[in-house]
C-alpha cells in the first residue's frame, strides 16, 4: 500500500515542478540584476555550444561566434534554468527512491539473517539435545548391562533369535 503512494507522490512532484520551473523562468526573465547574471551566462552557453557543434560537424572553430540578442539570450538562460530545475527534481526524486530502496532492503537483509541466527541456535538446541539423549541411553544400557538386564534392550534381537530356532523344528 505505501509503495504505490510513494509511487504516485513522486509522479506528482515531477508534474507539478514543470509549471514551478515555469514561474521560476518568467521571475527570472524579469529580476533586473538576475537578468544581467544570466545574458552573461547564455552569452557563454551559447559560444561553447556552437564551438562544440563546429567541432563535431567538422566546421572551423576561429572564427568569431556572433553573440545572441538580449532577448534571445534571456529567453535561452530562462529555458536552461526551467529544465535544470525540473531535472534536478527529477535527480532528487531518484535519490530519495534509490536511498529509500536502500533502506528496504537493509531491513529485509537484516530480518534475513536474524531468521538464520536464531535458526542456527535451534539447530545447536537440538544437537545439544540429542547428545544429552545419546548420553542417557549409554547410561541406561550401561546400568542395565550391570543388572543383568541386556535382554530388555535387546528385545527385538532376542525374538528373531527366538524365531530362527522355532522355524528348523
Amino acid at each position: 500500500m505505501v509503495l504505490p503512494l510513494l509511487k504516485l507522490g513522486t509522479l506528482v512532484v515531477k508534474t507539478l515542478s514543470k509549471p514551478v520551473a515555469s514561474r521560476l523562468k518568467q521571475q527570472a526573465a524579469l529580476h533586473p540584476r538576475f537578468r544581467e547574471f544570466i545574458v552573461g551566462f547564455a552569452q557563454a552557453n551559447h559560444r561553447i555550444t556552437t564551438t562544440i557543434q563546429r567541432r563535431i560537424y567538422g566546421h572551423a572553430t576561429d572564427v568569431e561566434i556572433r553573440p545572441l540578442n538580449e532577448q534571445k539570450a534571456v529567453q535561452a538562460a530562462v529555458d536552461l534554468i526551467g529544465e535544470l530545475f525540473v531535472f534536478s527534481v527529477a535527480g532528487a526524486l531518484v535519490i530519495f527512491e534509490v536511498h529509500r530502496s536502500a533502506k528496504s532492503e537493509a531491513r529485509k537483509e537484516e530480518k534475513r539473517r536474524e531468521e538464520l541466527e536464531a535458526m542456527r541456535q535451534r539447530d545447536e538446541s537440538l544437537e545439544k539435545e540429542v547428545e544429552l539423549l545419546k548420553q542417557k541411553l549409554a547410561e541406561l544400557e550401561q546400568l542395565a548391562k550391570g543388572r543383568g538386564l541386556s535382554g530388555l534392550f535387546n528385545f527385538k534381537h532376542a525374538n528373531s533369535e527366538d524365531a530362527k530356532i522355532a522355524k528348523p523344528v
